[in-house]
């Protein structure tokens, strides 16, 4: 949590995020993504001025419960003093202490996004998915809680001016509004409505510029001019390598796609899915349509 200190904005764990997308669609399969198509409602994790404290945050917690779809687990919550948002023990359950910072009692509109990432540790827990590496491992969550339908509640307890800010989670706000743009454009979601923070509308929008850019790099056919031209100067390149027997090396660095060769047919290209980044490798040879099997996606490419 970071309290009045500096935000670090911008994309630096983007390959990890991306990668965790990847990791919930094979450990979950599209299906299970499916029965996530609708968030989190703000009526359901709103902290009224009225509400008890205890029996409101645990109120929020059962919502998150139902939510995740965890009605066997039972989140017991309390507030100390502690440098982080919060702490969640990982026991066997199907009883859950989950510890808030004290800063939370006179700030319940963030409780909502505290107990989403805290919850979604319990979530993975049990589907005993995890990356190695505290860092990552917190990313994963971040991704996981975002991607699955709580995560705009991370997004909007962002706040900063010039003399404070605050920022829940370990994603960049960019990097939160990212992954809620690829669940937008997966089921048609517009999470900006619900957002109260100004400073997330802003992070919100470049995260999706940033999605949107994922489906307009080549070999797919909404590619733009340069990237086109680019892709047709590294696929010259690859096939003369080939026609001189000669090993097929990487495209040009900062490309998402590689050509190689395939001794039973033509040229191939691989490339990141743009809905899930599971590499995807079809045949050089024009005009194709290919279908991810793991996200179901179908996309239009020029090879």
């Amino acid at each position: 949590m970071a309290n009045g200190g500096p935000v670090k904005h911008g994309y630096p764990h983007l390959e990890t995020v991306r990668a965790a997308v990847t990791a919930l669609y094979k450990r979950l399969s599209y299906d299970t993504v499916q029965t996530f198509a609708s968030s989190v409602a703000p009526v359901d994790v709103a902290f009224c001025d009225t509400d008890d404290l205890h029996l409101g945050t645990q109120r929020i917690a059962r919502e998150l419960v139902r939510h995740y779809r965890l009605p066997d687990a039972r989140m017991i919550v309390g507030f100390r003093e502690m440098e982080h948002a919060a702490h969640i023990e990982l026991a066997a359950g199907p009883e859950y202490f989950v510890e808030l910072n004290d800063r939370f009692r006179t700030h319940r509109r963030d409780i909502g996004a505290a107990l989403a990432h805290e919850i979604m540790h319990v979530y993975l827990h049990r589907l005993d998915l995890s990356f190695p590496g505290t860092r990552d491992n917190e990313i994963l969550t971040d991704t996981a809680t975002t991607y699955l339908g709580a995560g705009w509640l991370l997004l909007d307890a962002f706040r900063e001016d010039a003399v404070s800010s605050q920022k829940l989670g370990y994603l960049t706000p960019e990097e939160f509004g990212y992954v809620l743009a690829k669940r937008a454009l997966v089921f048609g979601e517009d999470p900006s409505v619900w957002f109260t923070s100004p400073q997330a509308y802003e992070a919100y929008g470049k995260g999706l510029s940033l999605a949107r850019s994922d489906e307009q790099q080549p070999p797919l056919r909404a590619a733009g001019w340069a990237g086109r031209r680019r892709y047709a100067r590294d696929r010259r390149h690859a096939q003369g390598q080939v026609q001189v027997q000669e090993h097929v090396g990487a495209a040009a660095p900062g490309t998402p796609y590689d050509f190689s060769p395939d001794v039973q047919g033509p040229l191939r290209v691989s490339f990141p899915c743009p809905t899930c980044h599971q590499r995807i490798r079809v045949p050089v040879r024009g005009r194709v349509r290919a279908r991810c099997a793991l996200c179901r996606t179908v996309l239009e490419c020029d090879t």
